[in-house]
């Protein structure tokens, strides 16, 4: 199936490999986004995409998204890309703070780093790699996720002009988020 895309006030439209975005409505009094110039990817550590997107939308919380893609490749919008999501934090690139000003954040359901979930993950959803010469453990991304987000990220390049495509860990010494296991340079 074609995949068909489109941008409506501000919110993603369409279909993606057959499935529409889901919209779930964040309200959080995050003000109007200066046109973002930037995408910081990020992954949610967290139970599942509708778990962490239900999280990230609570009015009780000081984080939020644009986007939450699940591992099926699904797209979960918290809010329209001209009003500022809380997701860099505490934040600097090439002399420029306060990155959620200037964003996207898109956050891709991944558990991260694997000792912090007390949970077993199949063989097949485990990235191996060496760090300081002992090896570390991180949850795979699928092929769906890492299609969706260069799929995304291609598409809001295109509309919003965007001129860099960022790791949260490129923003903060606080945050290693995608991680090693998404192939970021590819």
């Amino acid at each position: 199936i074609h995949n068909m895309m489109y941008i409506e006030n501000h919110l993603l439209k369409g279909t993606f490999a057959g499935r529409s975005a889901k919209q779930l409505h964040c309200n959080k009094k995050s003000g109007l986004l200066e046109y973002p110039d930037m995408i910081v990817l990020h992954y949610t550590a967290g139970g599942n995409a509708m778990s962490s997107a239900h999280y990230l939308a609570r009015n009780d919380t000081s984080v939020s998204a644009h986007l939450v893609v699940a591992r099926s490749g699904r797209v979960i919008q918290l809010l329209p890309f001209n009003v500022r999501a809380w997701h860099a934090g505490m934040s600097e690139y090439e002399g420029r703070k306060q990155l959620n000003d200037f964003s996207v954040g898109i956050e891709i359901d991944n558990a991260g780093r694997l000792h912090w979930f007390n949970r077993e993950y199949p063989p097949g959803e485990v990235f191996t790699t060496v760090e300081n010469g002992h090896a570390a453990y991180y949850h795979g991304y699928t092929r769906e996720q890492i299609e969706r987000v260069a799929e995304i990220c291609a598409f809001l390049k295109a509309r919003y002009l965007i001129r860099r495509l960022l790791r949260h860990s490129d923003i903060t010494v606080r945050k290693t988020d995608p991680g090693p296991a998404f192939p970021f340079d590819e």
